[in-house]
Parts: structure tokens; C-alpha cells; sequence
């Protein structure tokens, strides 16, 4: 990416709602240059597509938590097994697979603690492959929309 395809993911990033018209006056450029721009940058992966920001208590999930995951035997098998069964669970949001102590972070958002405690016995603790897990509740959550491109090295 050179630094117009930067300033573009920047600019979408924070408003993807905005015309190519707009994009355009942004940046400088023609139009059709903009849109041939973006295109490219959605042929190459570079944006996978658009997404509402919401606000999570606003579809009842008030209540969001981190839960670590640690599970055995650890092989591909396994971690596939888990991968797919946290990431088809509606209270999980993000699952990542990690390196180090944890081998699963899960992001999850229910309506209350309640709720998150059901998760946690009903849906987790049945599993035979995990060997234990760790709850941190999110009290607040500051997130950076529109990250800048960093330099590259050298």
C-alpha cells in the first residue's frame, strides 16, 4: 500500500458511509481515480467490508468479559474442535488463538452477570478439553478505529 491507498483505509475508516465524491475532495483526487483506487484495495483483501459500530448494550448485551481458555491435549484437532465450537456460540463475539499461557481468548457479551456465570458453567466448564479458564469483566472499552499505517522496517 503506498500512502494515497493509506490515507484512503484511514479515511474509510473512519466514515465508510461517505461518497466516493467526498472520499475524492478528501484526498485531492479525481473521482474516478478514488474509486479505482478503492476497488483495487477491496480486490486485493485490503478491506473486507463495512460495519456498523453498535452499541452493545443496545441488542441487551450490556455485560462483556475476556475469558482465557486453556485447553488439552493440545494439538490441531483440538484447537480446530474449540475454534469452531466458541465461534458458533452467540454469546462470543471475537475468539482468538493464542500463543503462551492461554490458548483461547474469547471476547463475550451476554445481558448481565447472570448470564455470564450460565456461560461459563453451562457452556464452558461441560467442555472435557478445557483444563481451565479465567474471567476478566470489561468495565469500560476505549477502541482505536482508524489505526495509522505503520513505517515499514529499513
Amino acid at each position: 500500500m503506498d500512502e494515497l491507498d493509506s490515507e484512503i483505509v484511514r479515511l474509510l475508516q473512519t466514515d465508510a458511509r461517505q461518497s466516493n465524491r467526498e472520499l475524492a475532495r478528501q484526498l485531492g483526487i479525481a473521482p474516478s481515480t478514488c474509486l479505482e483506487r478503492v476497488r483495487a484495495l477491496h480486490r486485493r483483501g485490503v478491506i473486507r467490508g463495512y460495519h456498523a459500530d453498535i452499541d452493545p448494550a443496545a441488542p441487551n448485551r450490556s455485560v462483556q468479559a475476556l475469558v482465557s481458555v486453556q485447553v488439552r491435549p493440545l494439538n490441531r484437532v483440538v484447537i480446530d474442535a474449540f475454534k469452531g465450537f466458541a465461534s458458533g456460540l452467540p454469546e462470543v463475539l471475537h475468539v482468538f488463538v493464542l500463543s503462551g499461557g492461554d490458548d483461547f481468548l474469547l471476547h463475550v457479551a451476554v445481558q448481565d452477570l447472570d448470564h455470564l456465570h450460565a456461560f461459563l458453567t453451562d457452556r464452558l466448564s461441560t467442555r472435557g478439553e478445557i483444563t481451565g479458564f479465567r474471567t476478566s469483566v470489561i468495565f469500560q472499552q476505549v477502541s482505536n478505529t482508524a489505526p495509522a499505517r505503520l513505517p515499514t522496517p529499513g
